[in-house]
């Protein structure tokens, strides 16, 4: 195993102190890190399949299960859609890449069949829900494969594109590519670093929301990992950028393409 921080080591590392809390058991969560530099190392379609009963086991509302996953494996393929996500790297040598989706294609494909309309998937409700389903799917999926020691990387940029991805991944109606997935082994040259975090009282808020909450102690740690880039800026700085919508990246026209799909009508 590449990463081998304990758990003491990585909340150190996440908040800039240490902690005496009893944090055992909890090692593989922290020292969590994305991986973009893979070995080429296969990982089998047996171990992926046990890594897709993970995700399966995450929660879902009213076990209406609206996600579905595509991996993306032939090479023309795989080298199509990384083109589509920016051309990264890593989303073309990973040992797996999947593109995880919202589905309420088969679901309302289920009741039809049943003879009931699913005319309430128009409900922005509905859209959440399946959002929310296709993360808790990807991060249970993520959790277990980073318990057998292997990395992974999520693509946003999956999102840049959705016409593309569309065509690609021959997407029918009422789904939508929500981020990309990669999974491989971490090349021995891989220096993913633990990034630091807010600290959790500022996003933890004990009984009511605390709006005083500030990022200025955060925004000194994270000089030093924005260093470590070449960058001169702080959190507040950076993200504010992220958000102001300069720089979208073909993403500004997606509600335009959810309608489309069927998503978030009303």
């Amino acid at each position: 195993m590449l990463f081998t921080e304990t758990a003491a080591e990585a909340w150190a590392l996440r908040y800039g102190e240490s902690s005496e809390l009893p944090l055992d058991g909890l090692d593989a969560f922290l020292r969590h890190r994305s991986v973009r530099k893979f070995a080429d190392v296969p990982i089998s379609q047996e171990t992926v399949a046990g890594l897709m009963a993970a995700a399966q086991s995450a929660s879902t509302s009213s076990s209406l299960q609206m996600w579905s996953v595509i991996s993306v494996q032939e090479p023309e393929r795989r080298a199509a859609i990384a083109e589509l996500c920016d051309n990264q790297a890593h989303v073309r040598d990973a040992a797996w890449f999947f593109a995880f989706c919202a589905d309420h294609y088969r679901l309302s494909q289920a009741a039809r069949k049943a003879k009931v309309d699913p005319k309430g998937l128009d409900y922005a409700e509905f859209g959440i829900m399946a959002l929310i389903d296709v993360a808790l799917a990807a991060e249970r999926f993520t959790c277990a494969a980073e318990s057998l020691g292997y990395g992974i990387c999520y693509i946003g940029a999956l999102r840049n594109d959705p016409y593309g991805v569309q065509e690609l991944l021959n997407l029918p109606e009422q789904t939508f590519g929500v981020f990309g997935l990669c999974l491989g082994v971490p090349s021995g040259e891989e220096r993913g670093r633990v990034k630091p975090r807010l600290h959790q009282e500022q996003v933890w808020f004990q009984e009511t929301y605390d709006k005083d909450v500030s990022a200025d102690e955060y925004d000194e740690r994270m000089k030093v990992a924005y260093a470590r880039r070449g960058l001169e800026t702080t959190w507040s700085k950076h993200s504010g950028n992220r958000v102001s919508g300069e720089r979208m990246t073909g993403r500004e026209t997606l509600m335009d393409y959810l309608h489309q799909q069927g998503f978030f009508l009303r």
